[in-house]
């Protein structure tokens, strides 16, 4: 089994929690994008937030992986999508979040989203049959995301 470590070089028990999600099947450029997005929120913003992506009446918006994605009508977005799948996985995340700051005893209301980091995880390698005996590579990329909240 391998052991993960966490990204962020800067973490202290006292005053910070985290949080991680590992080899989770949603795209990595839309989990990169919200990260983006959500870092630097508090952790009740960053909810309900994500609450109105999955609701489709917030996107998000999308700097690095933006070609040909259309236009949003939300003030600051130039182009930007609703990633459904990623934002509701984030928000567990989230809400798995919440549950650690609860366990140390934390302010929730004072959790600001220190570091939000995105990185590729492992790729599952198949085949599709197809016709005529032939088969075509099917790969399913997974992807790692960790969030470390801090008390202010």
């Amino acid at each position: 089994m391998t052991r993960f470590r966490y990204a962020y070089q800067y973490y202290d028990p006292k005053t910070d929690v985290r949080a991680a999600i590992r080899e989770n099947t949603i795209s990595h450029k839309h989990a990169r994008e919200i990260g983006r997005t959500i870092s630097g929120m508090s952790l009740e913003r960053a909810q309900d937030y994500l609450n109105e992506v999955v609701n489709k009446t917030r996107a998000v918006p999308f700097r690095r992986y933006n070609n040909q994605v259309g236009h949003r009508s939300d003030p600051g977005v130039m182009a930007g999508r609703y990633p459904i799948k990623a934002a509701g996985e984030i928000l567990r995340l989230l809400a798995n979040l919440e549950s650690n700051a609860e366990f140390k005893g934390m302010d929730i209301d004072r959790i600001v989203l220190q570091n939000v980091t995105v990185h590729k995880g492992g790729i599952t390698k198949r085949f599709m049959p197809r016709a005529m005996g032939r088969a075509t590579p099917r790969n399913d990329a997974r992807t790692h995301v960790e969030v470390v909240g801090r008390e202010s």
